[in-house]
């Protein structure tokens, strides 16, 4: 096999590494095609496992990402939401959880290493002896730092399961009670704590910090219909989000998207990402994406 048709088949892998790490597609991307460099740099025939030596060098480079993104972000306007991903979703285990919104934001409260070690050890099983060639650090220290962001990622996992016919009933009143623009009946559907986060990047209307709490959330959803007539001629694509039920709401002033997480029967979190440059990836005529 060619180098290149030996990167194009882990192309894939390396996009959902890069993307776990920095929550944006557009630098995931970035990064892949920095790899993809560094890997016509050497000779590829030497090296015994490419998959391990590339996902090495797409983490080292996502290390290196992510000390100008964490700068990037403290000047950033409003709540910072990763940039949602659409369609299908596939890593190193089975399942939607490793990509969802809530799990890439816990992450953001890990330090660069300690998210790369959990990503890397828990989500892609990649072991130890790799992981402490990767990081350059010991195989103690690598157990200390999954550890730890093990510890802090269960600290945040939902309490319920949702079951599917849960989520099927969930997903079809919150779409009814958004397109009515009936408030009281989504109030119904929140849990008691849960939380709307809102992107807009400072460059399209969108709540400055977390909304928490059911009552503070009607009233924010009552205050925009009754101010604005939303959601007046919006269109509603429904679509999965991060492994998550959401749409793509198109409405007269741009793209916004929306993903909903679930918890028992009740919804624990809105997520609304309404900045525009991270919604581009999902304007064009979409294929399923593998995040």
């Amino acid at each position: 096999m060619s180098a290149d048709a030996t990167f194009e088949a882990e192309r894939g892998h390396l996009r959902r590494v890069a993307y776990r790490m920095l929550g944006s597609v557009s630098d995931a991307e970035d990064v892949v095609q920095e790899a993809y460099l560094r890997w016509r740099a050497v000779d590829a025939e030497t090296i015994v496992e490419p998959r391990a030596f590339l996902t090495r060098v797409t983490t080292r480079l996502c290390l290196d990402q992510l000390k100008s993104a964490r700068v990037r972000r403290e000047s950033y306007v409003g709540t910072w939401l990763p940039e949602p991903v659409a369609g299908g979703v596939s890593g190193g285990v089975e399942g939607r959880e490793d990509v969802s919104m809530a799990l890439l934001m816990t992450l953001e409260r890990l330090s660069p290493l300690e998210r790369a070690a959990f990503l890397l050890h828990d989500v892609f099983d990649v072991d130890y002896a790799e992981l402490s060639e990767t990081l350059a650090r010991s195989e103690a220290a690598c157990r200390q730092l999954v550890a730890r962001a093990r510890e802090h990622v269960q600290a945040h996992e939902p309490r319920f399961h949702a079951t599917p016919d849960a989520t099927r009933r969930v997903v079809t009143a919150f779409q009814n009670a958004m397109r009515s623009g009936d408030t009281q009946a989504l109030g119904a559907l929140l849990a008691e704590d849960a939380v709307l986060y809102a992107d807009g990047g400072g460059k399209r209307i969108a709540a400055r910090y977390p909304v928490e709490g059911r009552d503070k959330i009607v009233k924010l959803m009552h205050g925009i219909v009754t101010k604005y007539g939303w959601p007046g001629g919006a269109r509603f694509e429904p679509v999965e989000l991060n492994g998550e039920p959401g749409w793509l709401v198109h409405e007269p002033d741009g793209l916004e998207s929306i993903s909903l997480a679930i918890d028992g029967e009740r919804i624990a979190a809105l997520y609304m990402v309404r900045n525009p440059d991270k919604l581009r990836h999902l304007e064009a005529p979409r294929q399923t994406e593998q995040a």
